[in-house]
């Protein structure tokens, strides 16, 4: 099966080692994603959760895809208070193609801003 690793500018180039997503056969995996650099990077976690949902639709749409695809997530946050919000965008966002998910609280992320990180799996 082949196997294609691929970045996109408009989401910003990696700065460390890793690829924004990688494509093996009909199996698109990406790493995650954070609001780092979006209008919403200070904002509540469902705000946050909206903008990686918005990237995520992005990669998605480069393989001529959408969320209906998402078929798993996993959703790392860092405080147990913005799980109702996050669970609220995520509803909206998914509709009737809800993924699987798992949800891991974690201490931090990256910078003290971040409230929540998404890394998505697609069939394509």
């Amino acid at each position: 099966m082949s196997l294609s690793r691929q970045n996109f500018k408009d989401l910003g180039l990696p700065v460390g080692p890793y690829t924004h997503a990688v494509c093996h056969g009909n199996t698109l995996y990406t790493s995650g994603f954070t609001a780092f650099g979006t209008d919403a990077q200070t904002s509540s976690a469902d705000a946050q959760t909206h903008a990686v949902l918005d990237q995520l639709e992005y990669v998605a749409r480069q393989y001529d895809r959408n969320l209906d695809d998402l078929v798993k997530v996993t959703i790392f946050v860092t405080d147990p208070e913005d799980i109702p919000g996050i669970r609220e965008a995520a509803t909206e966002r998914y509709g009737n193609a809800v993924p699987a998910s798992s949800m891991v609280m974690v201490s931090g992320l990256f910078s003290p801003d971040l409230r929540i990180e998404i890394e998505g799996i697609f069939a394509l």
